[in-house]
């Protein structure tokens, strides 16, 4: 430390140059921002675009069908053909300076059937929409400190927000319930969804790899059945149990008992139950997997008027399976599996056999990041711009001069609208108006100004998690309470005063926010696995499975593995998951033990998805750097000091 002062710096002549790379702390702040962003560029869009709906309608006795099938998203620059433009290219500090908004231009390719018949198809300029800074669509992406100050920004800018009207503009990362996982809760206005029904449910956000989200609950009715929750258009419908089961797959009832009562054969209220839901259907005349999927479509029918009126009822029915339950997996028998193990946690936890589980506990919960949110947005207007262009196309259709030429349906597309106003008003005013909801609690403040009053303010934007705006109005605490597992991920102090206290958190400085995995190491897992130990699904018959855990992989149950061999094959799993090389180094590896006491759900679980958060420690074991979730960290054994590690006990450090 200096004794007294010194001119040193008036004479050094590298005082005052920016350093060849930026801080690797700093560009942290927006890494998750950006990835999120990317990632939608990438991979999202595309998969977004494929799970489109395509539009089908009947104009002047003619069968018509609408596609969006390719995308292109451009860099900010000058138009073409713009007088005295000597660099196309567009700055973000330009747009800082002259209240501009940063946007790029957003090109959709648009495919249209005649009867079945394909005809020319043509490309619609829907807009120049915001570019998040830093992001591979920003012109300041990779640049040097020395080149970001030559363009007029700090030599340390890490990005992940967006420059909307000359303001500087960040989504709001909030914390979420943890996707694909189904959660035991128990709330007291789920008595009011229906008669005989209970407080007591289980809980699942699917999320799918385009980031589309939607919400299923399994309620337990206190005449011991069970109904099962969709959505759709923010609208609430109940169905029964096994008629959903039996939609999904071609399966005997004997079968579906038998795999709802595996390993429960000694509990018979559990056993009785399953048999009279099953005889329900029998006694509405519904016998076959076919008559139940037509039952389905024809009591919805009137419910998705979207799907095109020449559908069967078999059709529909298909429709809300894919659209509506589960829609994180893409399998019938998949979604079947996850629906068995759901109803049998769900009389296990009205029985009291199984602990509740608090969605307000860090360990239940994961972001939505900036790029996701955004992704959904575009889908759900895209959806929207089909429909409205069908409307335009009916509406000309009257017109006697309306011949389906390729004219007439770019003269109908011009008019169906663009994305352009729809997101920049998103960023400016952090409200979105949504027809899905988009699995959210909240159309407001989803957006915030990156208030630059001082470096460290600004700085902690980044890193804000919110719980949000719902449950600000609430009168309990229980959202606001620092619960243990919270320990590593939210910093303890940095909270504000007021009403935000306990809902405005900030990740801690080692906490990390998970990418998506890469896809060849993804596929890996289950072959792991079964090298590890794991059984196989298609052999559970021959299993007793009360000495086995359920091995789930991303909401999917791929197999079982024995109780007493279960601590073995983790930590074999945990030496691959170090290394990174055959399976991601971001998975999340969770024993929930049987216990002679009541506890959670027991299984193994593990999550490969983004958005969750991750913090690194010393593996004691194999002496390398491990990355360890929310969930995960609940049970496993961590010494914060050195000397607290006992051989055999503790883990990690």
């Amino acid at each position: 430390m200096l004794q007294e002062p010194t001119l040193k710096n008036l004479t050094n002549n590298e005082f005052g140059k920016p350093p060849d790379k930026q801080n690797a702390i700093l560009h942290e702040l927006g890494a998750h921002h950006i990835a999120s962003f990317n990632y939608m560029i990438n991979e999202g869009l595309k998969k977004a675009i494929a799970d489109l709906n395509p539009v089908e309608f009947v104009v002047n006795e003619r069968k018509v069908r609408l596609e969006v099938n390719d995308f292109s998203f451009e860099s900010p620059e000058v138009p073409l053909g713009t007088i005295g433009v000597r660099n196309r290219l567009v700055y973000p500090t330009e747009c800082r300076q002259r209240a501009a908004t940063y946007k790029g231009k957003f090109m959709i390719s648009v495919s249209w059937f005649l009867d079945d018949v394909q005809q020319l198809s043509f490309e619609k300029d829907m807009g120049d929409i915001p570019v998040m800074i830093k992001s591979n669509r920003c012109h300041l992406n990779s640049m040097t400190p020395k080149d970001l100050v030559k363009h007029g920004e700090h030599e340390q800018e890490w990005g992940g927000y967006f420059v909307v009207k000359g303001h500087e503009r960040i989504v709001r990362m909030l914390l979420m319930t943890r996707r694909n996982y189904p959660i035991a809760i128990k709330r007291s206005g789920w008595k009011m969804r229906g008669a005989l029904f209970s407080d007591a449910g289980v809980s699942i956000r699917c999320v799918k790899d385009d980031q589309t989200a939607t919400n299923n609950v399994l309620h337990f009715v206190t005449d011991g059945s069970a109904k099962l929750m969709f959505s759709y258009r923010k609208v609430l419908y109940y169905a029964p149990l096994c008629l959903i089961l039996k939609c999904f797959c071609d399966f005997s009832d004997q079968y579906i008992y038998q795999k709802l009562t595996h390993g429960f054969e000694e509990d018979l209220y559990y056993t009785d139950a399953v048999q009279n839901m099953l005889r329900g259907l029998h006694v509405e005349n519904l016998h076959t997997h076919e008559e139940c999927k037509a039952y389905l479509g024809k009591m919805f029918r009137i419910k998705f008027y979207e799907c095109p009126e020449w559908w069967t009822d078999i059709e529909i029915g298909e429709f809300i399976l894919n659209k509506c339950i589960l829609i994180h997996l893409n399998s019938g028998e998949d979604k079947f599996n996850m629906l068995v193990f759901m109803t049998q946690k769900l009389f296990a936890f009205a029985q009291d056999k199984c602990k509740l589980e608090g969605a307000d506990a860090v360990m239940m919960q994961e972001l939505l990041l900036g790029g996701h949110l955004y992704l959904q947005i575009i889908k759900e207007k895209l959806q929207n711009w089909l429909t409205s262009l069908r409307y335009n196309i009916a509406k000309q259709s009257q017109s006697a001069s309306f011949y389906f030429t390729q004219q007439d349906i770019l003269k109908a597309a011009k008019f169906a609208g663009s994305l352009d106003r729809v997101l920049e008003n998103f960023l400016a005013t952090g409200n979105v108006a949504s027809s899905s909801g988009l699995g959210l609690m909240q159309d407001k403040g989803l957006t915030i100004v990156a208030e630059n009053i001082n470096r460290m303010r600004y700085m902690s934007h980044f890193r804000a998690v919110h719980r949000g705006a719902f449950f600000q109005e609430m009168r309990t605490t229980e959202a606001r309470q620092l619960l243990p597992d919270a320990w590593g991920f939210i910093c303890p102090v940095h909270t504000p005063d007021g009403t935000p206290c306990g809902l405005l958190n900030h990740l801690a400085l080692s906490c990390r926010v998970t990418e998506t995995p890469d896809t060849a190491r993804l596929n890996n897992i289950p072959l792991v696995l079964t090298e590890l130990g794991m059984v196989p699904l298609k052999f559970f018959s021959t299993l007793d499975l009360k000495n086995w855990y359920v091995v789930q992989l991303d909401g999917r149950v791929i197999g079982y593995v024995e109780t007493n061999y279960a601590r073995q094959l983790v930590d074999g799993l945990r030496i691959f998951k170090i290394e990174g090389v055959k399976i991601p180094s971001t998975l999340e590896i969770v024993l929930v033990p049987k216990k002679d006491t009541v506890t959670q759900y027991p299984g193994l679980y593990l999550f490969t998805g983004p958005a969750r958060m991750m913090r690194p420690l010393i593996n004691l074991l194999a002496k390398e750097i491990e990355l360890v979730g929310t969930f995960e960290q609940v049970y496993m054994d961590i010494c914060v000091a050195p000397q607290e590690a006992y051989p055999g006990i503790y883990l990690t450090i």
